[in-house]
């Protein structure tokens, strides 16, 4: 966050930044704190240096009620027949940035667009927010979520300044987790920092009852990737395909879980570990392709429990 304070305080920011990093590691937060600062104060040091806006402050007010004239949040909308969430972010929700950034600007003279995620973008979303990057007005800024930004358009990401994100260090994150999560065991909070991959959001969705499910389906789909259960896959396909980040959030708890068991099978001096190390590295980028090409959960599921099945008949961990 450092550099995107200096580069704002000093009133020389980007009009576009791709914030980058794994599901739940803080990229929306710090785009709203962005937001608040740049809509509060502009481009200028009048601010914290941490970028921190008081929350009774008009525009901390008006950002939380997502009301905000100057703020504009695009996100997957919901498909009017099925009332469920669209497996793309569309040219349509893209092509509002137009709209957005050339009305009169509002108070502090900025407009901020954020974008949660530019990986769900299709094709022509991509193309639509090229066309916006290569002409940007004044006094605007872009924010672009990504949690795969290798899968975006090479021209997207030379028209952004980057800011990466990395996983919080054990000691950071279990301290972070005392803060949320008070009444928590410390053992409980060593395990979730342990699950969640450095990830804040994934450790508190993991305190969650959703994020303990998907946690233990992953475990599962392990323990028995000798013989899954068919409809127990589909089950989990569904459920995958109707929350946010649900693929990706389980793909970590997934990977993580398979690394761990490798790691202390390897301890114990077990052989013949190479083929879980390969099956390792091809669910990983089985997933991350998954996640650029937006393809359905219910066949990944498929698919990965497919490839787990046939490396546990020559041995299970």
């Amino acid at each position: 966050m450092g550099r995107a304070a200096r580069a704002l305080r000093a009133g020389r920011p980007p009009s576009a930044w791709l914030i980058t990093g794994p599901p739940g590691i803080g990229k929306a937060t710090l785009a709203y704190r962005i937001a608040r600062y740049l809509l509060a104060y502009g481009a200028t040091d009048e601010g914290a240096e941490d970028l921190s806006v008081p929350p009774d402050h008009p525009a901390s007010r008006q950002v939380m009620a997502q009301s905000h004239p100057g703020l504009l949040v695009l996100k997957r909308a919901v498909n009017p027949k099925t009332g469920k969430l669209m497996t793309v972010l569309s040219v349509d929700e893209i092509r509002k940035l137009a709209d957005f950034f050339g009305m009169t600007s509002g108070a502090g003279g900025w407009r901020v667009a954020i974008v949660d995620t530019a990986d769900d973008m299709n094709d022509n979303a991509a193309n639509a927010l090229l066309k916006m990057l290569e002409e940007p007005p004044g006094r605007s800024m872009l924010l672009l979520l990504s949690n795969t930004p290798g899968r975006l358009l090479p021209t997207i990401r030379s028209r952004c300044q980057r800011l990466d994100l990395r996983p919080l260090d054990d000691a950071t994150l279990q301290n972070a987790l005392a803060t949320e999560l008070p009444e928590t065991s410390a053992a409980d909070r060593a395990s979730l920092a342990r699950l969640s991959g450095g990830s804040i959001g994934a450790a508190l969705m993991l305190a969650t009852g959703d994020g303990a499910a998907l946690a233990q389906e992953a475990d599962r789909l392990i323990d028995h990737a000798r013989d899954p259960d068919l409809l127990a896959l589909l089950a989990l396909g569904e459920k995958l395909f109707r929350m946010r980040d649900g693929l990706e959030m389980f793909g970590a708890f997934l990977v993580e879980s398979l690394s761990d068991r490798i790691r202390a099978r390897a301890h114990q001096g077990a052989v013949g570990l190479d083929r879980w190390v390969a099956l390792l590295g091809r669910i990983e980028q089985g997933l991350a392709r998954a996640s650029g090409l937006h393809l359905e959960p219910r066949q990944v599921v498929l698919t990965t429990a497919r490839d787990l099945s046939r490396v546990a008949r020559g041995g299970g961990l």
